[in-house]
Parts: structure tokens; sequence; C-alpha cells
């Protein structure tokens, strides 16, 4: 069965749409295409899929509102433009999907609120509880803001995060290429469309080669890096041409346009896999008999009630060791609390932790999915 099957079954997608696409190759927002894009998204989430989209675009549309016919060398003018195009970018996007009765967001990052583990954890809450409430998340990198030092650099790289990020099972990278070419096909007639690979598979990437268009920083080689970075969480990805009609649609079906490029592993083998890659941890929690069978043995959550002590120093999203009481660790995992927090509510009951702290991030102090048996 061919592995185009994955975009059936997929439930959440990363949709990233580049610049040359999204300005019809700097002539100004290229509104009838994004339309079209639009109406196949819209029948994604009527149809019970999550779609988070990754749109370039800002500093383009800012270029052709100003009247700049190349893109700026200098910082302060790619901020600049950014400024001015983001304001016809988010208003075009929510415009397009007010049709179909749906309503946006604007997020706007930079690497500094990926690197920061608190700020991290934020930013994928707001995303999961936008599209909990139906909201179509509008990423882009902030440009207006962002530094060469802390840049993305391409927002291939940035869909990948955000693939990562919200543990999205696919990315789609649409592009002004119909996918990746064994050879450049603008040199080699006889150069042929690579339909399906690893994305780990070291042959690419002389296939993949260099280079970027004139609006954007992204070639097909940070496409393939963008890939083996949604690899890591078990997402697939998928670069193929924006141009191709219905192509959301016609991917969605299984039809084989573009290249599918998958990870080595499942979403959530992958994820236990890095989990249990991660040598340091920041702190411990003993288990009593009964939480240590039920993790060990039972593939659920850690919860709570079946925490009887708290040591070290950590902050909520890292690391930690779960022990049992003779202190062989059974466990290690991402925590839902902070040290002082996780202590609060350590062998108090899930329904007692708002009354004990105030608030709730979780009912478990660490979810399964968070959570490798070691």
């Amino acid at each position: 069965m061919s592995e185009r099957s994955q975009l059936r079954q997929a439930r959440r997608l990363v949709i990233k749409i580049g610049s040359a696409l999204l300005t019809n190759d700097g002539k100004g927002l290229d509104v009838a295409a994004l339309g079209l894009w639009v109406d196949q998204i819209a029948e994604l989430i009527d149809s019970g899929i999550e779609v988070v989209i990754v749109s370039s675009g800002s500093v383009a549309e800012g270029m052709s509102r100003l009247g700049w016919t190349t893109r700026p060398q200098q910082l302060h003018e790619l901020q600049a433009a950014a400024a001015v195009g983001q304001m016809g970018l988010v208003q075009t996007w929510e415009a397009q999907f007010k049709r179909h009765g749906l309503h946006t967001a604007q997020i706007l990052l930079t690497h500094d609120d990926l690197s920061d583990r608190k700020r991290y954890l934020n930013g994928r809450s707001t995303l999961r509880a936008l599209l909990d409430v139906g909201v179509i998340p509008i990423v882009n990198e902030n440009d207006t803001v962002v530094t060469d030092e802390i840049r993305f650099g391409d927002n291939d790289t940035l869909g990948a995060l955000v693939a990562n990020l919200i543990e999205a099972d696919g990315l789609i990278i649409l592009t002004d290429q119909v996918g990746l070419f064994d050879k450049d096909p603008r040199k080699h007639a006889d150069a042929c469309l690579v339909t399906e690979r690893k994305a780990a598979d070291a042959e690419l990437d002389a296939m993949a080669g260099g280079g970027a268009g004139a609006l954007g920083r992204g070639g097909m080689l940070t496409k393939l890096r963008a890939a083996r970075l949604a690899a890591r969480s078990g997402a697939f990805t998928v670069i193929v041409g924006g141009r191709i009609e219905a192509v959301i649609t016609r991917l969605r079906q299984g039809e084989v346009i573009g290249t599918l490029l998958l990870p080595e592993q499942g979403r959530l083998a992958a994820r236990k896999q890095w989990l249990a890659s991660h040598l340091q941890t920041r702190g411990r929690l003993t288990l009593d008999d009964g939480a240590v069978n039920v993790v060990r043995l039972g593939g659920r959550s850690l919860l709570p009630v079946g925490v009887k002590s708290v040591s070290g120093k950590f902050r909520r999203g890292e690391m930690v060791s779960c022990v049992d009481q003779a202190g062989k660790e059974v466990a290690r995992g991402l925590v839902n609390y902070d040290a002082e927090e996780a202590r609060a509510i350590a062998g108090q009951s899930s329904d007692r932790i708002a009354g004990v702290l105030g608030y709730v991030c979780g009912e478990e102090m660490i979810h399964r999915d968070n959570l490798v048996v070691v």
C-alpha cells in the first residue's frame, strides 16, 4: 500500500505557502489563488481536520505596496516592508475565510519564542486553544522585530517547527515548483520527479541543490531540511506545486503529486525516541507502587495522586525522572508543573489541583504522550 494513505488519515496539518505563490511572483497578493487554497482548506476543516497555515508574503506584499522592485538588503528596510505588508496579508486571509464562516488568528513568532521553554509551551497552548474552537491560525515570522541573529531563516523551517510544536501529522509546503526532482529540471530535460522517499535519505541532498528566489529566502534545500526537522516528531512532508489545480484536495485524496518525504518512524514512536534521548533531567518524582505499575504496565499518564515526593528545581515542560521508592528509574517525561507547584499537588487527586494552585495546567503530572518508560 502506498504511503500516500497517510495524507488521507492525517487529522492535523501545517500548510506553508511561499512568497512567490502568494504574491504572484511579486505582483501584489494573488487574491484569486489565495481564495482557491482557502476553499480547499475550508473543505478540510469541514471534514474535521485541524489546519495551521504558515504564510509567507509580508515582505513581498510590502514591497509591492511601497513600489520596490528588488528585495531590500538592509534589515530596517526589510522590517518596514514586513510591517506594511503584514496588514494586507492578514486582512486577505481573514476576508477569504470569512466567506466560509471561519475565523482566523494572527500568530507572529521569532526564534526566541520557540527556544525559550516557557514561551514554547505558551505558544503551543495558544495554538491548540485556537484549533479547539475552530479558528485557523495564520503564522508568520515576526519580520518587523526579528534580527539576523534570531531569525528562522525561512518559513520552510518555521513550518517544520510549528509542525513539531503542535505535533502535526504532516507538513504541506506549497511552492512554485511541482516538487523535488532528481536533478535540476531547468538544466536537464531527463529530470524525474521524486515522488516518495525517506526524509533522511542522504541522496536527496545532491538533488535539492541550493538557491532561493528573488522574493523568498528559501530554496529546495531549505525544504528538505524542513522535512527532516518535521520528521523528528514523526510528521511527513509534501513538497508540491501550489499552482496545481485543486492541489490540496488532490493530496488529501491520495493522488501522487509532488514529493512525499517520510519520517523513519510514526509520530508517537518518534516522539518517544526524542524523549528517551534526553540525557539531562532537571528533577525527580518518587512514585508509589500503584503509580509505578500504571506507568510501567498500563501505558497511562502519571497523575499527581501517585507522586509521593518531588526533588530538584525544574520548570513546566522540562524533563524529570520518575523513580520507584527504592530510587530505581522507571520512566522520564516532560512535567506539566514547576517544581514548587508539583510539590504542592503531589499526592492530591486531580480534581483538587485548581483548589491548591488556583489554576490547572492539566489533570496529569505528566501526560502519557510525554512519558517514556526506561
